[in-house]
Parts: structure tokens; sequence; C-alpha cells
């Protein structure tokens, strides 16, 4: 390799071709983070769904069944844990969201 400038031609394509591949896993293994923080979102909140009907389940059990109207003082408290419930899951979505966003930046 006598010649500077076809020595500097292969030193340049070896370049490119480090960059892209460490581009590549770069780009693979933020994927790959990506995929199992979603996974894991996913098992939480199916989780969480599951810890939820098991507690009505449980109420439901406790009451023999039955049910009262919107008069029944139950209801309210009801009324509150599904409100709670909401904003639980509304506060999951907004920052599974942030962070699917800080992910994408």
């Amino acid at each position: 390799m006598s010649n500077p400038l076809l020595r500097a031609f292969f030193v340049g394509r070896a370049v490119a071709e480090v960059v892209n591949e460490t581009v590549e896993k770069a780009i693979a293994d933020a994927l790959s983070e990506l995929g199992k923080f979603d996974a894991e979102q996913r098992d939480l909140l199916r989780q969480f769904t599951e810890e939820v009907l098991a507690r009505a389940e449980r109420a439901e059990a406790a009451q023999g069944g039955s049910v009262g109207g919107p008069t029944d003082a139950s209801g309210d408290d009801l009324q509150t844990t599904l409100d709670d419930l909401r904003a639980d899951a509304a506060q999951l979505r907004a920052d599974l969201k942030r962070y699917r966003a800080e992910q994408g930046q």
C-alpha cells in the first residue's frame, strides 16, 4: 500500500463500516429497552387489573352478592374508588406517553 490515496480510501471505508455497526447496535439496544419497558408496563397493568378484580370479587362476596342502589352508602365509596382508579390509570398513561416521548428523542 504505497499509494496514500488508496490507503485513505480503505481507512475511510473502514471508519464508515465501524460507525454504521455502532449506530445499528445503539438503535437495536434502544429498541430492545423500549420493548422491555413496554412489556413490563403491560405486565404491571395486567397485575393491577387482576388485583382490582380480585378485590371487587372479595368485596362482592363480603356483601353477600347483593349490590345496593345509588342510595346505598357503599355506592359513594365505590364511585370514589372508581374515580381514584381512573385517575391512577390516566396518570400511568401520561407517564408512559412522556417516557416514550423522551426515548424517541
